[in-house]
Protein backbone atom coordinates (compact mmCIF):
# COMPACT_ATOMS: atom_id res chain seq x y z
CA UNK A 1 0.00 0.00 0.00
CA UNK A 2 1.54 3.43 -0.79
CA UNK A 3 1.14 5.93 1.20
CA UNK A 4 2.34 9.88 1.74
CA UNK A 5 1.12 10.28 5.27
CA UNK A 6 4.18 11.09 7.38
CA UNK A 7 2.23 9.43 10.39
CA UNK A 8 4.01 6.03 11.69
CA UNK A 9 1.57 2.94 12.06
CA UNK A 10 1.85 0.97 14.59
CA UNK A 11 4.40 -1.92 15.11
CA UNK A 12 2.75 -5.10 15.19
CA UNK A 13 4.80 -6.97 17.46
CA UNK A 14 5.46 -10.93 17.18
CA UNK A 15 4.49 -10.22 13.49
CA UNK A 16 6.70 -7.31 11.97
CA UNK A 17 10.24 -7.59 11.36
CA UNK A 18 13.01 -5.41 11.68
CA UNK A 19 14.37 -3.68 8.34
CA UNK A 20 17.68 -4.11 9.80
CA UNK A 21 18.56 -7.61 11.10
CA UNK A 22 15.10 -8.92 9.85
CA UNK A 23 14.92 -10.22 13.38
CA UNK A 24 10.66 -10.62 14.36
CA UNK A 25 10.01 -7.34 16.51
CA UNK A 26 8.56 -8.46 20.00
CA UNK A 27 10.19 -5.86 22.73
CA UNK A 28 7.90 -3.09 23.26
CA UNK A 29 10.61 -1.47 25.76
CA UNK A 30 13.14 -1.44 22.37
CA UNK A 31 11.75 -1.13 19.15
CA UNK A 32 11.81 1.76 16.84
CA UNK A 33 10.82 3.55 13.57
CA UNK A 34 11.73 5.67 10.87
CA UNK A 35 8.72 7.41 8.60
CA UNK A 36 10.35 8.88 5.62
CA UNK A 37 9.10 11.87 4.13
CA UNK A 38 7.44 9.88 1.47
CA UNK A 39 5.86 8.21 4.12
CA UNK A 40 7.81 4.76 4.11
CA UNK A 41 7.72 2.98 7.41
CA UNK A 42 10.74 1.60 8.65
CA UNK A 43 10.36 -0.58 11.44
CA UNK A 44 13.42 -2.15 14.03
CA UNK A 45 13.33 -4.69 16.81
CA UNK A 46 16.28 -2.49 18.83
CA UNK A 47 17.30 1.03 18.96
CA UNK A 48 20.39 -0.09 17.81
CA UNK A 49 19.60 -1.49 14.54
CA UNK A 50 17.37 1.94 14.27
CA UNK A 51 20.85 3.75 14.76
CA UNK A 52 22.79 1.54 12.40
CA UNK A 53 20.79 1.53 9.65
CA UNK A 54 20.33 5.38 9.71
CA UNK A 55 23.72 6.21 10.29
CA UNK A 56 23.59 3.94 6.45
CA UNK A 57 21.11 4.52 4.60
CA UNK A 58 19.32 7.97 5.33
CA UNK A 59 20.13 11.45 4.77
CA UNK A 60 18.24 13.70 7.84
CA UNK A 61 16.78 15.05 4.71
CA UNK A 62 14.74 12.03 3.64
CA UNK A 63 13.63 11.49 7.25
CA UNK A 64 10.26 12.73 8.50
CA UNK A 65 10.12 10.73 11.73
CA UNK A 66 12.26 8.83 14.07
CA UNK A 67 10.40 7.06 16.76
CA UNK A 68 12.19 5.14 19.99
CA UNK A 69 10.43 3.11 22.44
CA UNK A 70 10.11 4.86 26.07
CA UNK A 71 11.43 1.76 27.95
CA UNK A 72 9.96 3.05 31.37
CA UNK A 73 6.41 2.81 29.59
CA UNK A 74 6.99 -0.32 27.06
CA UNK A 75 4.41 0.17 24.18
CA UNK A 76 4.74 4.25 23.86
CA UNK A 77 7.05 6.17 21.73
CA UNK A 78 9.22 9.08 21.59
CA UNK A 79 10.59 11.65 19.31
CA UNK A 80 14.35 10.55 18.88
CA UNK A 81 15.27 14.20 19.60
CA UNK A 82 13.22 14.07 22.51
CA UNK A 83 14.74 11.03 24.58
CA UNK A 84 17.71 10.06 26.34
CA UNK A 85 19.68 7.37 25.22
CA UNK A 86 20.94 5.43 28.10
CA UNK A 87 23.40 2.46 27.78
CA UNK A 88 23.66 0.54 31.23
CA UNK A 89 24.52 -3.10 31.51
CA UNK A 90 21.20 -4.12 33.54
CA UNK A 91 19.24 -3.13 30.23
CA UNK A 92 19.17 -6.43 28.19
CA UNK A 93 18.10 -5.11 24.62
CA UNK A 94 17.52 -7.25 21.67
CA UNK A 95 21.06 -7.01 19.82
CA UNK A 96 23.15 -6.83 23.00
CA UNK A 97 23.98 -3.37 23.33
CA UNK A 98 22.20 -2.52 26.46
CA UNK A 99 20.66 0.26 25.04
CA UNK A 100 17.25 2.11 26.08
CA UNK A 101 15.14 5.32 25.36
CA UNK A 102 13.46 7.52 28.22
CA UNK A 103 11.90 10.96 28.53
CA UNK A 104 15.15 13.27 28.74
CA UNK A 105 13.46 14.19 32.09
CA UNK A 106 13.65 10.90 33.53
CA UNK A 107 15.99 9.84 36.63
CA UNK A 108 19.18 7.44 34.93
CA UNK A 109 21.16 5.11 37.62
CA UNK A 110 24.43 6.75 37.72
CA UNK A 111 26.57 3.99 36.58
CA UNK A 112 24.87 4.51 32.72
CA UNK A 113 25.78 6.57 29.99
CA UNK A 114 23.72 8.91 28.83
CA UNK A 115 23.60 10.24 25.10
CA UNK A 116 20.69 12.43 23.08
CA UNK A 117 19.91 11.83 19.54
CA UNK A 118 22.97 12.62 17.60
CA UNK A 119 25.37 12.15 20.83
CA UNK A 120 24.18 8.37 20.18
CA UNK A 121 24.74 8.29 15.99
CA UNK A 122 28.53 10.15 17.03
CA UNK A 123 29.27 7.14 19.09
CA UNK A 124 28.02 4.37 16.95
CA UNK A 125 30.08 5.90 14.44
CA UNK A 126 32.74 6.00 16.84
CA UNK A 127 32.50 2.31 17.61
CA UNK A 128 32.44 0.84 13.73
CA UNK A 129 35.45 3.04 12.56
CA UNK A 130 37.69 1.08 15.77
CA UNK A 131 35.95 -2.13 14.72
CA UNK A 132 37.32 -1.56 11.60
CA UNK A 133 40.69 -1.02 12.63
Amino acid sequence: MLSCSNEPEPIVYGSDSCAYCKMTIVSKAHSAQIVTKKGKQIKYDAIECLVKDNLQNYEETEVALILVANYREPGTMLPANDALFVINEKITSPMGANLAATKKDSEIEETSASYTWNELKNHFLLEDSQSQR
